[in-house]
């Protein structure tokens, strides 16, 4: 692992926000990165409501969210081409990897994806 930075996938984030004490101490003292696919599916959770709203802002803004790049952009494909995958889910994989950093997730499929630095969290 690189020290304390790390990439954070959605699903822990919405764990976070409904309180998971696990998630929280997990990610605590470190330097949370997202993709912007991730911010983009916080604010975009369907039926978010306001309390909620600004709960997963103060997250993100506690965070440093990565733009898609070509470089981002291309591992994406790669992935895309080699496993079954969500774009999504190719995309902040995409960004862990570009980044070299540990990709923090609930989400078991990271962990089958050969090279991806995957820390699988248990809920």
């Amino acid at each position: 692992m690189n020290g304390t930075n790390i990439i954070v996938d959605t699903n822990l984030l919405i764990y976070l926000l409904q309180g998971n004490e696990r998630i929280a101490e997990q990610l605590e003292g470190r330097q949370l990165f997202i993709s912007v696919i991730t911010e983009m599916e916080l604010l975009g959770m369907y039926g978010i409501n306001q309390t909620n709203l600004k709960s997963a802002k103060s997250i993100i803004n506690d965070c440093i969210i990565v733009d898609l790049n070509n470089e981002i952009k291309e591992i994406a494909i790669g992935l895309k081409q080699k496993h079954k995958i969500k774009l999504p889910d190719a995309i902040i994989a995409s960004t862990s990897t570009f980044l070299n950093f540990p990709l923090f997730t609930a989400d078991k499929y990271f962990s089958k994806i050969p090279d991806l630095d995957c820390v699988l969290i248990e809920i």
